[in-house]
């Protein structure tokens, strides 16, 4: 029985994929908590910007969101939404954008905005923001997400921020991509189950772990998946280690603003 939770496990596990030295363009929650997270263990050199205009942020506590003023804490500059999304972003200087949403395809777009049509939707969100932004214009992108049918669908009702196959307008033909103009592309998806990664030629997702400790099961991520994955390269996921636990509870979110402790 494990002393964790899934939100825990999960955040920990976004945490990992980050490494030292990278700039890191991050969008409010749990991409936040496990940003901070690395910047507190093994990345201390990663530089963080939010897209409210904050470089290389390094907050004493947690920030509700990217515009909250706990995040301009040791920041040793402090610049506009148009600098960091239209000269960072443009100029391919973010290393990995981490971005969260409402629903993700197998090629990893992201819907944010909306559930339903989006002229009579059944729920509207915050919308983009920056999140279209970055998933076009980052090196990579990372998607954090809880792990439902409803979540995980074939086609998203709503496409705010591409993939690595896109459609175009107005035919909505699926095309990659590269022949929209994109660089980048999704580089993982980390979720309440595991871990997902796309297929270098086909880019279709598939499972790369699973939160074995936690007593997940690849049949478990297959029927929480509304689309084929494949689940074969799939490999128990290394459980939280004490100290990643301690920076968690102690250092990043205390609070339990994100973590629901």
């Amino acid at each position: 029985m494990s002393n964790y939770s899934r939100l825990e496990m999960m955040a920990i596990a976004g945490a990992r994929l980050l490494a030292n030295g990278e700039v890191v363009l991050v969008g409010t929650g749990l991409p936040l908590v496990s940003t901070l997270l690395a910047k507190h263990g093994h990345t201390p050199d990663a530089i963080v910007l939010m897209e409210s205009g904050l470089y290389d942020s390094n907050p004493q506590a947690l920030p509700f969101c990217v515009a909250d003023a706990r995040g301009v804490y040791q920041t040793p500059w402090i610049g506009t939404a148009v600098e960091l999304m239209g000269q960072f972003l443009q100029n391919q200087m973010v290393d990995v954008g981490f971005l969260g949403g409402a629903q993700v395809d197998r090629f990893g777009n992201i819907n944010s905005t909306c559930i339903g049509s989006y002229a009579e939707p059944n729920k509207r969100f915050e919308g983009s923001g920056g999140a279209c932004d970055i998933a076009i214009l980052a090196k990579k992108t990372i998607i954090i997400i809880a792990h439902e049918r409803q979540r995980f669908v074939d086609k998203v009702d709503f496409l705010t921020s591409p993939g690595w196959k896109v459609r175009r307008y107005p035919d909505g033909k699926l095309i990659p991509r590269e022949e929209a103009g994109l660089w980048g592309g999704p580089y993982a998806v980390v979720s309440t189950l595991g871990l997902m990664k796309f297929d270098p030629v086909s880019h279709e997702m598939y499972l790369e772990g699973y939160y074995a400790d936690m007593g997940v099961t690849v049949e478990a991520v297959r029927e929480n998946t509304g689309f084929y994955i494949d689940v074969s390269k799939a490999r128990p996921i290394e459980p939280p280690t004490r100290h990643e636990l301690h920076l968690l509870r102690t250092e990043v979110d205390p609070e339990g603003i994100f973590m629901k402790y």
